[in-house]
Parts: structure tokens; C-alpha cells; sequence
């Protein structure tokens, strides 16, 4: 909805004739709903959503804290949270130096949203990686370590397993890109659009 006004407003300005720069540079930098605004929640959102949630794990498992810290899945998870909160607070750093800028040179923005871009790609990539490492983690583990979980799922068939797994797949791979644009790619493609009109 913040999106669609923002939107709507540089369409207004349009109608009226070429806007300025610093017109152009207020959209960007709105503080409640320019697209630096809405990156910057989102990477805040996905840090501090990847912070809590291995505390999550760590607290439903209070019962058997002894075989949680010697878990190799779990360490796994916490490996892989982390790692997202570092990606994150990378990119909350460069778009926070978008919104501070009080004059922004074209070329540094677009090489700015350049960067954004290809770290929201390699986050594509990322995540199909760690969703394959996971499943072969779980098809590996029951031989190294018992985890009473995984013998309830190797339990099943390999092709009910394995079916179940390529399911899986295919719909991360659907829905991660989908859910991605609507976090990040919409406001990257709203603000390159917003910075060609610059001058």
C-alpha cells in the first residue's frame, strides 16, 4: 500500500513536467514509505527474525539441553542464522548510507542498488544451497548421530522421503523468488526507476 502512494505521487509530479533532482531524492529518501525506507525494515525485519528464532529452538528443547548443544542440525541452524544476520546488517549498512546522504551522485546510487541487487541474487542462490545441505544432512545424520526425530522420517520409504524432498524444492524454488521480490526486488525496481528520472 506505502508503495502504491509513493507511486502515486511521483506520477503526480510527472504529470506536472520533468521533476527536480531534489524532488526525486525526497521520494527516494521519504522516511515512512520511500523504497530505502521500506529495504531498510526489511533487512531490520530479517535480522531480527534470524536472532530470535535459533533462541526459539534452544528454548523448546530447555528439557534436553545436553543433547541440543551436541546436535550437528542444530549447530547447523545457528551457523546458517548467523550468516543471514551478518548478510543482513551488511545491507542495512549500505541502505542507511542511501538515506543518510544529504546530495547522492546518480552513479553512486545506481552502483549502490547494483550491489543490493546482486546480494538479493546470491540470497536466491543461498537459500536453494541451504536447503539442499539440510536434506542431505538429514539423510546423513541418522548414521553419525541418533536423533529419535530422524528415525521416525527414515522410518519411511526412500521414494516417499525423496518425493517429498523434490516437492519441497520446487516449491522453495517458486515461492523464495516470489517472496524475495516482494521484500526487496519490488523497492530495488521502484528506486532504479525513480533514479533514471534523475538528471
Amino acid at each position: 500500500m506505502e508503495l502504491d502512494d509513493l507511486k502515486q505521487t511521483w506520477k503526480q509530479n510527472d504529470t506536472i513536467g520533468k521533476i527536480k533532482n531534489t524532488d526525486i531524492m525526497e521520494l527516494i529518501q521519504h522516511k515512512s514509505y520511500g523504497p530505502v525506507a521500506a529495504l531498510k525494515k526489511a533487512f531490520n525485519k530479517q535480522m531480527r527474525l534470524m536472532a530470535i528464532l535459533p533462541l526459539l529452538v534452544f528454548v523448546t528443547n530447555l528439557d534436553n539441553v545436553q543433547k541440543v548443544f551436541t546436535n550437528i542440525m542444530f549447530w547447523s541452524y545457528i551457523v546458517f542464522c548467523a550468516g543471514v544476520v551478518v548478510y543482513s546488517w551488511f545491507n542495512y549498512r549500505l541502505v542507511r548510507k542511501m538515506e543518510g546522504m544529504d546530495k547522492m551522485v546518480k552513479p553512486n546510487l545506481e552502483e549502490q542498488i547494483d550491489i543490493l541487487e546482486t546480494r538479493v541474487r546470491w540470497q536466491t542462490i543461498g537459500i536453494r544451497i541451504v536447503a539442499i545441505y539440510f536434506i542431505i544432512l538429514m539423510e546423513v545424520l541418522p548414521y553419525i548421530q541418533h536423533i529419535r526425530m530422524l528415525d521416525k522420517w527414515h522410518s519411511l520409504s526412500p521414494l516417499i522421503r525423496f518425493s517429498i524432498y523434490a516437492a519441497f524444492l520446487a516449491l522453495q524454488y517458486f515461492t523464495s523468488r516470489k517472496i524475495l521480490y516482494q521484500k526487496f526486488g519490488s523497492h530495488l525496481a521502484y528506486l532504479k526507476s525513480l533514479i533514471m528520472e534523475m538528471e
